[in-house]
């Protein structure tokens, strides 16, 4: 688990996964415990924000998550620069 952690790929795609959808998950939560105004809330905004964030995340854990795999199963290769 550590390897996948330190791929800077997996780790931009969890960080983008969480930004973009936390604002969502936080209005259904506060929509859920009485905390938001509306108790029937459409939140346009945090909905989009999940939209277009969701996809480039999942991409980008699995693609670092296949280097990963790739590079344990190939420790002899080096990977190409230029």
């Amino acid at each position: 688990m550590r390897e996948y952690l330190a791929s800077g790929m997996v780790r931009t795609g969890l960080i983008l996964l969480i930004a973009g959808s936390a604002p969502l998950w936080g209005i259904v939560l506060a929509a859920r415990l009485g905390l938001w105004p509306d108790p029937n809330p459409n939140p346009i905004g945090p909905g989009l924000l999940f939209f277009v964030t969701f996809w480039p995340a999942v991409i980008l854990i699995l693609l670092g998550a296949a280097r990963v795999r790739y590079r344990k199963a190939h420790p002899d290769r080096e990977p190409r620069h230029g």
